[in-house]
């Protein structure tokens, strides 16, 4: 199974530059978008339904034009789901849950965390929330994959300026302490196992500050995996040279 994770940062923007096309040449099995910014009824058809694929979408209860996430599968999921039964995963569009046999895939927009002191609570919330769900359904024999925009660096390898940002949301202590928690519940970041010492490998940069120009970016973006899946990635990259967004796709090639 390929599967693709891309941060759009809006839906109808990536399909008007045309990047659309451009991630199906590529033809993954899964596309997982995040920051789809868009209800269904608002996209072209090509892009609500493109042939061959089943598509699924959530997006937020309330805000509009904010969050929402897509995946796109040439196999019918079992079952997709949009709601959990914690709160904190519910309203603002950002999970989506497909289960294809004893795995499960998740796709994420995990919240930013920037706004504040109740917006940081919210993500960490979000944070322990998911863990706490994903860990459930690993202890019942699933297999988790979960991909998507983390909004966290883990190490300071992860982010070209690490001591410029270690009191910014992104890289505070304490959300780098969940991915710590996330890696010890028996999850890999697949990425860095199979790139342990590599530097200068970044999936966001600013938009305002041409930050993509001179790499100064950060890893905000994942794949984690089960432990028992790790043997099953062929390989797992960052498309770099796919523009269309402030974040670019990563891939996944793993044998279900």
């Amino acid at each position: 199974m390929y599967i693709i994770s891309w941060n759009v940062n809006g839906l109808r923007a990536v399909a008007r530059k045309e990047k659309w096309q451009q991630i199906l040449d590529l033809k993954p099995d899964v596309v997982c978008l995040q920051e789809t910014k868009s209800k269904i009824d608002q996209l072209p058809p090509e892009i609500a339904g493109p042939n061959g694929y089943n598509s699924y979408f959530t997006w937020p209860k309330e805000k509009k034009g904010y969050s929402g996430v897509a995946i796109y599968s040439k196999t019918k999921p079992d079952l997709v789901r949009d709601e959990f039964n914690m709160s904190e995963l519910n309203g603002e569009g950002r999970i989506l849950e497909a289960h294809f046999g004893d795995t499960v895939l998740f796709n994420v927009y995990f919240p930013n965390g920037g706004g504040g002191p109740v917006r940081l609570e919210y993500k960490l919330n979000f944070y322990d929330a998911f863990l706490e769900y994903i860990k459930g359904l690993s202890a019942s024999g699933k297999k988790i994959i979960f991909c998507g925009d983390v909004n966290t660096a883990h190490e300071e390898m992860d982010l070209a300026r690490p001591k410029e940002n270690e009191t910014n949301t992104g890289f505070l202590p304490e959300e780098r302490a969940w991915i710590d928690e996330v890696v010890t519940s028996g999850f890999v970041d697949i990425w860095r196992e199979k790139n342990p010492n590599k530097k200068d490998a970044y999936t966001y940069w600013d938009l305002k500050t041409r930050a993509r120009d001179r790499n100064v970016g950060w890893r905000i973006d994942y794949f984690f995996i089960s432990r028992t899946l790790a043997n099953k990635v062929d390989k797992v990259d960052i498309l770099a040279d796919i523009f269309g967004s402030d974040h670019c796709p990563i891939s996944m090639s793993i044998n279900l």
